[in-house]
C-alpha cells in the first residue's frame, strides 16, 4: 500500500490447463517471471492548505465583505463634502423618480 505499480495482464489458457501467461499492458511485453517492482509513492490524499488570510480576501465573500466595509466608511465622507445646496438639488431629483415599490402590483398610492 502508497505504491503505484504498472498494470499485468494474466491470460490462463482453457486449451492447455497449467499454462499462464503474464504480459504488462502499457508495452504488450510477455513476462517470464511475475514480480511486481513499483512505479512510485502514490499520494492517496490531497494535502491541505493551510490558513491564509490573502485566499479568504480573494474569495467573492471576502470581495464583497470588503467593498461593503469601503462603502460604508467612504460614503459618510463622501457626503460631507458634499455642497448642501448640491445635496438638496439631488434629493429633489429622486422625488420624481417612482420608487420600485410603487411599480408592484397590487400596491396603490
Amino acid at each position: 500500500m502508497g505504491y503505484f505499480f504498472s498494470p499485468v495482464r494474466i491470460d490462463i489458457s482453457s486449451r492447455n490447463p497449467g499454462k499462464v501467461q503474464a504480459a504488462l499492458t502499457e508495452n504488450k511485453r510477455v513476462l517470464h517471471e511475475l514480480v511486481f517492482e513499483h512505479l512510485r509513492e502514490e499520494q492517496y490524499y490531497e494535502i491541505r492548505e493551510p490558513f491564509s488570510l490573502m485566499s479568504l480576501l480573494k474569495s467573492p465573500m471576502g470581495l464583497m465583505l470588503g467593498f461593503m466595509v469601503i462603502v460604508v466608511f467612504l460614503m459618510p465622507k463622501l457626503m460631507e463634502n458634499m455642497d448642501p445646496e448640491e445635496m438638496r438639488r439631488a434629493q429633489e431629483e429622486m422625488r420624481g423618480v417612482p420608487s420600485l415599490s410603487s411599480m408592484l402590483p397590487g400596491r396603490s398610492n
